[in-house]
């Protein structure tokens, strides 16, 4: 984002100066230097919060306002949200549980397993943001990949972790 005498202006638009002079839509490509010297300046806004947890705008300058949603009510979001994957997990092999009704064949082994992991790590979840104190405490529970200073991806969080159906 670009401002020229409080006006915002964007790479890639053409815009007007004070003395009507119509700047041309690639005036992006200026140096720092010639931008500086016409009253260009960049600003870079911050990096908006969760719209999960906050609610948020952003001023002229780039800066955020934000304030934390009610944590209530993204507790039982969240909640819900838990519930309805692992709802959709699961119907992807409930042919198999009917299956087992209506003829007897029993449920392949690694099926069962990965329905059970599914329901006990939907359980994990929903005590994790049962327990948490505050939306930093939520925030930290969604997970997050990151790179170590060696290089390795560290995976932090619980929220959305599923496990993988195994083959069989």
């Amino acid at each position: 984002m670009w401002k020229y005498n409080g006006q915002t202006i964007r790479a890639g638009k053409s815009w007007r100066d004070d003395n009507g002079v119509l700047h041309p839509k690639n005036w992006n490509i200026w140096s720092s230097e010639y931008k500086a010297s016409m009253g260009i300046t960049e600003i870079i806004p911050e990096t908006p919060p969760d719209s999960r947890l906050y609610i948020w705008s952003m001023n002229s300058d780039g800066t955020i306002n934000k304030k934390a949603r009610d944590l209530n009510d993204v507790k039982l979001n969240l909640i819900k949200k838990v519930k309805d994957h692992q709802g959709s997990y699961l119907s992807q092999t409930d042919w198999t549980i009917v299956r087992k009704v209506d003829t007897g064949t029993e449920v392949p082994a690694n099926i069962q397993t990965w329905r059970d992991a599914i329901r006990t790590r939907a359980t994990e979840m929903e005590t994790a943001i049962e327990g948490a104190a505050d939306i930093d405490a939520v925030a930290e529970l969604f997970v997050v990949h990151r790179e170590n200073d060696d290089g390795d991806i560290i995976k932090s969080g619980i929220l959305y972790d599923w496990p993988e159906k195994e083959e069989e």
